[in-house]
């Protein structure tokens, strides 16, 4: 296994605005970790979620047991270095043209 990037994005607390489940009500944001390979194409991928998250396409806000919060969107993440595709992790030799394709 070789080394890793591993953005974190930081979301704050806030409230939703029109378009999200419930407009006006505070959310919980939160840390969210993700994984890529320390390589070219890494580091590529990396540039591309980048703007993602710039664009606001990276999260979305979901209802869950009644409270607002911060979830990943539809853009697929790593979100463990092992484990394989069924954890969100690696081995997973199609996520980099999986991930580059949605983006």
């Amino acid at each position: 296994r070789g080394t890793a990037l591993q953005p974190l994005f930081k979301v704050s607390y806030s409230c939703s605005k029109v378009g999200d489940p419930h407009p006006g009500q505070p959310y919980k944001g939160g840390n969210f970790r993700a994984f890529l390979p320390d390589n070219p194409a890494g580091l590529k991928t990396a540039k591309l979620l980048r703007k993602a998250f710039e664009r606001g396409l990276t999260f979305q806000i979901k209802s869950c047991n009644g409270e607002e919060r911060v979830t990943w969107a539809f853009i697929p993440h790593k979100t463990s270095w092992d484990g394989g595709k069924a954890r969100n992790g690696y081995p997973d030799p199609q996520y980099l043209h999986e991930v580059s394709t949605v983006l």
